[in-house]
């Protein structure tokens, strides 16, 4: 397989916007944030919340970065 291939196949969301902007001369999100709802213990979530408050980061991304190292990618 070319590397082209390799690419494409990684990365078809990317593809499919680029063709769709070669169409219309316009660029959509290529990625889009969905908000999610969890029920979560609230002492938890209070000591997460200023965790990340002390580290100057926001809980969502932190909560991605989790997930990432979960699913492993």
């Amino acid at each position: 397989m070319k590397a082209v291939d390799l690419v494409i196949a990684k990365y078809p969301e990317m593809f499919d916007a680029l063709e769709e902007y070669n169409k219309t001369h316009r660029l959509r999100k290529i990625y889009y944030k969905e908000r999610a709802n969890f029920t979560l213990d609230s002492n938890l979530l209070k000591r997460f919340r200023k965790y990340c408050q002390k580290r100057g980061m926001k809980m969502s991304a932190r909560i991605e970065q989790y997930m990432r190292e979960e699913l492993e990618f």
